[in-house]
């Protein structure tokens, strides 16, 4: 279970962006969460994510409480999320090649051996040729990064993915075959999944249930 209780968090402590919500996913479930920009909810993933510490309220997972936020949170809790953003240029570092860009949380944990055939598993299965692994980001367009982006997020398996606006960038044919990546991969291990985003067709139609922003500090809300 991952439970988000009373959050407010922000990027600076007079003004906090997030306030008071409150958010539940069970294992296995995908939600959806609805709001418009600015609001606050990419600052909430990426709590979900243990990306970033809130000012004040409580993040659980699987009943104990995350208490390290980025790289001082216990592997175990920092690898169990896989986290896509909304501008893929942004999160890939331009010196490294697709098959690096892919890799590199298997080599930052200590698993070399199964960079080649998880690349080989991941490329197939978001649809990225062997030509593409090649290049960099600057080589490739936006959807075929954001493809590679999605592959990095997977690689480790993680039982929990935070697609923050993954598709937002996107037209409509890779925005499909990138929601079928993550719906097959879930299907497959029983992945639960927050969608972060502003479309409310799209989130109806991926999601087993959509939460509105508005409704996240009301008691009970996500549960």
């Amino acid at each position: 279970m991952l439970e988000l209780h009373d959050i407010t968090a922000g990027y600076d402590k007079n003004t906090p962006v997030v306030r008071n919500a409150t958010l539940a996913l069970a294992p296995g479930e995908s939600v959806g969460l609805l709001g418009p920009s600015g609001c606050g909810k990419s600052t909430l993933a990426r709590v979900a994510a243990l990306l970033h510490r809130p000012d004040t309220g409580t993040v659980m997972l699987d009943g104990e409480p995350v208490r390290g936020w980025r790289y001082r949170a216990p592997r175990p809790q920092r690898t169990a999320f896989g986290v896509v953003f909304q501008q893929p240029r942004l999160s890939a570092d331009p010196r490294l090649r697709l098959t690096d860009l892919i890799a590199e949380p298997l080599r930052a944990t200590g698993r070399r051996h199964e960079i080649a055939p998880r690349l080989t598993e991941l490329a197939a299965s978001v649809g990225l040729t062997p030509d593409l692994l090649n290049r960099r980001p600057h080589e490739v367009s936006d959807g075929q990064l954001q493809r590679a982006c999605l592959a990095r997020a997977l690689v480790l398996r993680p039982r929990w993915l935070i697609c923050d606006e993954m598709t937002a960038m996107l037209d409509a044919s890779t925005t499909a075959a990138l929601v079928a990546a993550v719906e097959d991969y879930r299907t497959a291990t029983g992945a639960g999944l927050l969608a972060v985003g502003h479309d409310q067709v799209l989130l109806d139609r991926w999601c087993d249930r959509t939460v509105r922003w508005a409704s996240l500090t009301a008691a009970g809300a996500g549960k």
